[in-house]
């Protein structure tokens, strides 16, 4: 069986402390206290004790540490792709200027008669 595979078979709560030993992890490779990453992401010391031992996990709290710690690539796989439909496409190639006019040297612009 995959490692990938495996994940299906952790219960919700090995998720939450698998996430919080992560979070854990990059705190110290950081040399930050929980103090210091918890003023950081404008949380308290024990909200973040809490996350780190996978007991209560709110992901806007998790957003805001991991921002701190610079690791929110971790959400890349939650990127989804835009998809464009074909119509619509095929109408913004034939929006799309095909030729430029040249400018003559009676251009509108350089004879402003202003009235004055």
């Amino acid at each position: 069986m995959s490692e990938d595979s495996d994940i299906y078979l952790y219960s919700d709560k090995s998720l939450m402390q698998q996430i919080g030993r992560y979070v854990k992890q990059q705190r110290i490779q950081k040399g930050l206290t929980q103090t210091e990453l918890a003023a950081q992401a404008a949380m308290s010391r024990s909200t973040l004790s809490l996350m780190e031992r996978g007991e209560n996990i709110v992901l806007l709290n998790l957003i805001k540490v991991l921002r701190v710690l610079d690791v929110l690539h971790v959400f890349h796989t939650f990127k989804t792709p835009t998809i464009i439909s074909p119509f619509v496409l095929a109408e913004a190639e034939r929006k799309q200027r095909k030729r430029v006019r040249n400018k003559n040297s009676t251009d509108a612009s350089t004879n402003l008669d202003l009235g004055w």
